[in-house]
């Protein structure tokens, strides 16, 4: 699948210039010179780690532009299943080690699965971007725009595709604390994803700049001189600043936009978060039969008893996370029981996650608005259930298949839930606030996201279920809850099982973070908001004009390949 170095070298020129000694870890190609491939894979698989320290728990966001330059290197001026190949590489070097966490309790199978179909994503961008090399050597200045709109139209793709996609890892989802998460108000998550590779491109251009100055035009795309002798004393070197330079702008220039235009303006709501904790991790956690909701219920009557003795705030509303009731709690009359009193201690709504039974027979991950006086008033469906761990698409085959693997992930997918797609709107009304209705994963989809502020949300919360996983994964979640908080102009929180819950605010400050695997309730004022942002305007219309201009790229790649081609025949 990876191309070798077996190339024959370009056909020489009349009276070439004398060149400089081919520099180490290159060799020559029909378009030029490029890395070879033992480097190319090398470079690849740094560069794919390097993305990793991006993210939570790490947080090292100038990281990720860098590893979108090394990428560029690593598969430019190769074939298209070099491309693949190295591209795929990448993406293993980089999703392996980001969602580490879910082999932790759902297997190393699934694990290996997921993180192979996100590499291929990887894999398509690299033959994306190999066919592109001659157009971005005949005109360099389509490098660092065409790496933005190409990264842009792959995340589009892999956050569709397949089933239904899974956007974990979007370049946007490592710059939570960087000062471009700001733009994300302007265009969403794939215009912020667009600005980090558009700095990786311009990174890349700095260094395909270097590298033409000490080795000649042949060594990378900087421009159209034939030596280096030939060129402005230190016109690379000054190539190279200004590029670099352009690349820091790109990243700081959002620091500039006015984001406290977005400010909530509305009423304010005293919110409670409680976190329960589990008596043990893992998927088992719902076997613990009601071990789970007695923690929320008697930490909720804790709040209450601070409240009554003056030590607490008595909240508008309380929040229990996702599974925080781990058996129905419309079914079964203890559940009801224990909810009910704990709404009715603390007078004030509960808006809880419970699996809930349906009358066909089917099963839904809800959450339920649960009155003091009139019990359950309001139930969301999650929208989006997660594909082999609350679902099984086309379960007879994939069941077949995964006995020839491994007996024990055949078993572990007939036990699957099966939870339906909720067909509801995104929202979750408790009286006069309305918050998402996001559960979980849902927070890194955009269309949920959008639709439940759209819909009518004043609050961004989300409530999840960390117990399966571990803290990186919980505090990736978070990232993700302040970058939206920030998009849509919204105060938000999440509340986690196990950790971390917290609060954020329009800004993306993170504020009351908790302990992962520890019991804890939290509380604040949070301001209400029913204005719109940019990004809740105008939708999907940045990422459909970056990805279409990425095709119309990719179409002039292929018509300047084919002529060339032709001129050779």
């Amino acid at each position: 699948m990876i191309d070798d170095d077996r190339d024959a070298a370009p056909t020489p020129e009349a009276n070439p210039p004398a060149p400089k000694r081919r520099p180490l870890l290159l060799t020559d190609s029909p378009l030029g010179r490029r890395l070879t491939l033992p480097a190319a894979l090398v470079l690849a698989t740094a560069s794919g780690l390097l993305a990793v320290l991006a993210f939570p728990p790490y947080g090292a966001w100038p990281l990720a532009a860098v590893s979108v330059a090394g990428f560029g290197a690593a598969v430019h001026r190769r074939r298209l299943r070099g491309g693949l190949g190295v591209g795929f590489v990448y993406g293993m070097a980089f999703f392996l080690p980001l969602l580490a966490w879910s082999s932790t309790q759902v297997g190393q199978w699934p694990w290996l699965f997921l993180c192979a179909l996100e590499a291929l994503g990887m894999g398509l961008l690299g033959m994306f971007l190999a066919a592109c090399s001659r157009l971005i050597d005949t005109r360099r200045w389509t490098l660092a725009p065409l790496t933005g709109v190409a990264w842009v139209a792959e995340e589009a793709l892999r956050s569709r595709q397949p089933f239904g996609g899974f956007p974990w890892g979007n370049l946007a989802f490592s710059q939570a604390e960087s000062p471009t998460a700001a733009a994300i108000w302007l265009g969403g998550a794939p215009f912020l994803s667009f600005l980090v590779a558009l700095s990786g491109g311009l990174l890349l251009a700095a260094v395909f700049a270097l590298a033409a100055h000490f080795y000649g035009s042949q060594a990378a795309p900087s421009g159209h001189l034939q030596s280096p002798q030939d060129a402005p004393r230190g016109a690379g070197i000054r190539k190279a600043a200004a590029f670099t330079a352009a690349a820091a702008l790109t990243a700081l220039a959002p620091l500039a936009l006015p984001i406290n235009a977005t400010a909530p303006a509305g009423d304010t709501v005293n919110v409670a978060v409680v976190q329960g904790n589990v008596p043990r991790l893992g998927l088992s956690f719902n076997e613990q039969r009601r071990a789970v909701l007695d923690n929320h219920v008697q930490a909720t009557k804790d709040l209450a008893a601070a409240v009554n003795a003056g030590r607490a705030e008595r909240p508008d509303l309380v929040m229990w996370p996702e599974n925080a009731s781990d058996i129905d709690p419309l079914a079964n009359r203890d559940a009801y029981k224990l909810i009910s009193e704990a709404a009715e201690a603390i007078g004030a709504p509960i808006v809880l996650g419970g699996i809930v039974h349906n009358e066909d027979g089917t099963r839904s991950n809800m959450t339920i608005v649960w009155d003091p006086e009139d019990g359950p008033v309001y139930m969301y469906s999650k929208r989006h259930p997660v594909p082999f761990a609350e679902y099984v698409p086309y379960k007879g085959f994939f069941s077949t298949v995964a006995g020839w693997i491994d007996p024990r992930m055949s078993e572990g997918l007939d036990n699957v839930a099966g939870f339906e797609h909720g067909q509801n709107a995104g929202i979750v009304e408790v009286g006069d606030y309305t918050l998402t209705g996001l559960i979980c994963f849902e927070i890194a989809f955009d269309a949920e996201t959008r639709d439940s502020v759209r819909d009518g949300a004043q609050l961004m919360a989300v409530g999840t279920n960390n117990a399966t996983f571990d803290t990186n994964e919980a505090q990736q979640q978070l990232a993700m809850v302040a970058l939206r908080s920030i998009e849509h102009g919204r105060d938000g929180l999440m509340a986690s099982t196990v950790g971390v819950s917290a609060f954020t605010d329009h800004t993306g400050e993170v504020s009351q973070a908790t302990e992962f695997n520890t019991a804890a309730v939290i509380q604040s004022d949070l301001t209400l908001s029913d204005s719109s942002t940019p990004a809740s305007t105008v939708g999907i219309l940045p990422e459909a004009v970056l990805t279409g201009a990425a095709l119309v790229a990719l179409a002039c790649a292929i018509l300047i390949n084919v002529k060339h081609r032709r001129s050779q025949t």
